[in-house]
C-alpha cells in the first residue's frame, strides 16, 4: 500500500488495515518455519507497511504536517 493511499484512509480503517497486516505477517513468519513460501519477500513487504501505517497514525496523532485526525 502507497502512502497515499494509506493518508487517505481514516483511523478507523489504520486499525483495521494495521491489525489485518500483524495477522498476515505473523502467518507468514510462521508459515516460513514450517512450510517453504511462494512469496518470501512478502515479509518485508508486510513490514514496512506496518511502519508505514504506525509512522501515519503518529504524524496525525501529533499534528505533525498539517495532519488532522480522521474520524
Amino acid at each position: 500500500m502507497k502512502t497515499n493511499e494509506i493518508r487517505g484512509k481514516t483511523d478507523h480503517e489504520l486499525g483495521y488495515e494495521l491489525e489485518k497486516a500483524k495477522k498476515e505477517l505473523f502467518e507468514m513468519r510462521f508459515k516460513s518455519k514450517t512450510q517453504s513460501l511462494p512469496n518470501p519477500s512478502r515479509i518485508a513487504e508486510l513490514r514496512r507497511e506496518i511502519a508505514r501505517i504506525n509512522t501515519i497514525a503518529h504524524e496525525r496523532k501529533t499534528g505533525i504536517r498539517g495532519q488532522k485526525p480522521s474520524e
